[in-house]
């Protein structure tokens, strides 16, 4: 489904994008980025749409690269005619596998094992995408889907 933006859209529509991405397709990730670009561009209080890109780029990354599979990302914009200044976004990666994200907290024993895994696990330069989105999203949480899940966040247009 193509973005639905302000200008010309009914004003019953609901400001949206939805797309499906390929298996392992990790190039979707800069597409994704530039259809909520373009979906945010009159969004928000300044900033806001750079960390919803931040933190839909974390998202799709996650599902692509620790699922093996597709996915399917949706960003909506609700609020109705005050949706631009002060409506809230969703944005929801769904995935095929069951399995839920871990979010890694740094500081935090991975598992009690004293063969210094612990510190290798803790110095990774990956695995704290999670920790971006419970950081700086308003909300945020992972639904169970018959088959696989939706990892989801919203982030109100104005900063709380």
């Amino acid at each position: 489904m193509a973005a639905s933006g302000a200008g010309d859209a009914p004003a019953s529509s609901v400001p949206r994008f939805e797309r499906r991405l390929g298996r392992r397709d990790l190039t979707a990730v800069g597409h994704v980025r530039a259809e909520l670009r373009a979906l945010l561009a009159h969004w928000g209080a300044p900033g806001r749409a750079d960390t919803a890109e931040l933190l839909t780029s974390e998202l799709v990354t996650n599902a692509l690269v620790h699922t093996d599979g597709a996915a399917v990302v949706k960003a909506t914009l609700t609020g109705g005619a005050e949706a631009w200044a002060k409506g809230r976004l969703r944005v929801e990666v769904r995935d095929f596998v069951a399995r839920h994200p871990a979010l890694r907290v740094p500081g935090a024993r991975t598992g009690g094992r004293d063969d210094g895994t612990d510190d290798i696990e803790q110095t990774a330069t990956s695995g704290r995408g999670l920790l971006l989105v419970h950081s700086l999203a308003d909300g945020w949480g992972v639904h169970p889907h018959g088959v696989g899940k939706s990892v989801w966040f919203e982030l109100d247009a104005q900063e709380p």
